[in-house]
């Protein structure tokens, strides 16, 4: 991997300004640097353009997405982003269609995908406590995994045909933050899922 593109899909709240999410992505694009990425970013809060967004995606070896977890997915804007630029992108430069033709409806759902070879890695701040997850007696998630909440995020990566890097996630971060602890974890988290280069 040598191009990392960044999105920091927060979207600013009165009650959640965006700190946790702004500093993650600044560490991000802090350490990639210093290890010897290209790197290119993006906010919601930026003028975005469909095409360029696409070519940032054509671009990239790995797409690296900072987002915080609001009702169980990701904030409005940035679903916007991807209804835009991830449909836009279906004319061939992100995916042909979703994978079948009209002589062969029945092929695999799913297989159009032009981004062989891309990787893609989530990181995400929720509310939730580290033990509500992988915890069958938790009676809201019932043992899903952070990977399982955000199984439609995974799907929309998956249908470009990208494969996943760990998921990283800061975990209790309104109630209880553990800030310090949090960005000492990031930190070791992208040295061993982004080599360095330098």
């Amino acid at each position: 991997m040598k191009n990392v593109f960044v999105i920091n899909a927060h979207e600013e709240y009165e009650f959640a300004k965006g700190e946790l999410n702004r500093t993650l992505t600044q560490i991000a694009l802090g350490y990639l640097q210093a290890a010897g990425y290209e790197t290119r970013s993006i906010t919601m809060k930026d003028d975005w353009e469909v095409d360029t967004e696409i070519e940032n995606h054509r671009w990239a070896d790995a797409v690296l997405l900072q987002t915080p977890v609001n009702w169980m997915g990701v904030p409005w804007s940035f679903k916007k982003y991807m209804d835009f630029v991830y449909s836009f992108g279906m004319d061939g430069r992100m995916c042909k269609g979703d994978g079948r033709t009209r002589s062969d409806p029945n092929k695999q759902y799913g297989t159009g995908g032009r981004l062989s070879g891309t990787k893609y890695m989530l990181s995400l701040t929720l509310n939730a406590p580290r033990e509500s997850f992988n915890d069958p007696s938790q009676t809201f998630f019932a043992g899903m995994s952070v990977d399982d909440l955000f199984k439609p995020m995974h799907l929309n990566f998956a249908f470009f045909d990208m494969e996943p890097l760990p998921t990283f996630a800061c975990y209790d971060v309104m109630k209880n933050p553990d800030v310090s602890n949090d960005l000492a974890r990031y930190r070791d988290h992208l040295a061993a899922t982004f080599p360095s280069h330098s």
